[in-house]
């Protein structure tokens, strides 16, 4: 049992109890699941040839689906995003605000309201890269002046250096 690694002979389960009982796997390197699950035993044994329950699955979708699917198939929603930064919304959330800002003034149609919500995203895009140029500018010029080194007074010449 020990040394099988297919799948198709025991569960996961008796495959872990035999590799702890023969001494491959130390009691301390078990599994983190492994307690819960010799607790609380599953009710159907987790096998693999065991056929899938036929539960209905509800389909979720929210008001916004159909605007943020339509912005992404237009090909507009073509820029990188950064996933660690929760504290800016990505302009396809900026795009979903206004849209939903737009619609909810119902002086427009779908197509207009999508057009329309398209354009002031890419002028606010723009005003935000704008907005970051000078700043990161700045930046470098900083980092560049900090990386000269300092004027202590003295000056080194090459010829003084290789003099014999």
């Amino acid at each position: 049992m020990a040394n099988s690694r297919l799948e198709k002979i025991g569960t996961i389960i008796t495959r872990t109890q035999g590799l702890l009982k023969s001494g491959a796997m130390k009691f301390d390197e078990r599994p983190l699941w492994y307690d819960v699950v010799t607790a609380f035993p599953p009710l159907d044994e987790p096998r693999y040839n065991r056929p899938a329950p036929k539960v209905p699955v509800r389909e979720i979708f929210y008001q916004e689906d159909i605007a943020r699917a339509k912005f992404h198939k237009s090909g507009k929603a073509t820029f990188a995003t950064n996933l660690l930064d929760t504290n800016n919304l990505t302009p396809t959330q900026q795009f979903i605000g206004i849209y939903q800002h737009l619609s909810t003034q119902g002086a427009l149609d779908e197509q207009k309201v999508f057009e329309t919500a398209i354009d002031l995203l890419e002028d606010k895009m723009r005003q935000q890269r704008a907005d970051k140029r000078p700043a990161e500018s700045a930046t470098v010029e900083q980092v560049e002046l900090s990386s000269k080194p300092e004027d202590s007074g003295k000056t080194v010449q090459l010829q003084d250096i290789f003099k014999d």
